[in-house]
């Protein structure tokens, strides 16, 4: 039985190397080998990071460079009430990376009345030129989720709640410059 169980071993392991073995050379000659044109006739590359469609435009990016949404959207934004009369989206938005995390930051300060400087500061964790002196969120700590800012901020409101609502409003003053 050990002999049988040896061999069948043996006879496995011989024809895996020896495909393995047979398999070596026809990677190795690359794109510029024997049967490259047949190669590159296929629909479908080989290649896994082909397999990931990169879209040439982001969202943002189709309608426009972040400035000039962030221009787009001033107006509205003072008209609503959630940006003062004498500030702009983009002085705001600068500390953050996203202009949607921005848009629901300034919802969220606006529906709960909370000092914006306040949760911006614990959302990107960029302490501006502001008066942050008064914030529960401490100088030096890492950001934080919308959610968790408001949390710190506001304790008797349903953060989670309060943050879908912002994301919300921020989805639709984006679509709204866009369509």
């Amino acid at each position: 039985m050990k002999k049988t169980m040896n061999v069948a071993t043996a006879l496995f392991f011989g024809i895996s190397s020896m495909l393995l073995v047979g398999a070596a050379p026809a990677v190795a000659q690359g794109p510029a080998g024997a049967g490259a044109a047949a190669a590159q006739d296929t629909p479908h590359s080989l290649n896994p990071i082909k397999w990931v469609k990169k879209d040439a435009k982001s969202s943002n990016e189709a309608t426009g460079s972040r400035s000039e949404l962030e221009k787009k959207l001033t107006p509205g934004l003072q008209l609503q009430g959630v940006l003062a009369a004498n500030v702009s989206a983009s002085e705001v938005c600068a500390p953050f990376t996203a202009l949607d995390g921005c848009l629901a930051t300034l919802h969220a300060s606006h529906n709960l009345g909370i000092d914006f400087n306040c949760l911006r500061a614990g959302v990107t964790g960029v302490h501006t030129n502001a008066n942050t002196s008064g914030c529960k969120i401490a100088d030096g700590e890492k950001s934080l989720s919308l959610s968790k800012a408001i949390h710190h901020l506001k304790q008797d409101v349903d953060a989670k709640q309060a943050t879908r609502e912002a994301e919300q409003q921020a989805r639709e003053d984006l679509k709204g410059i866009s369509g």
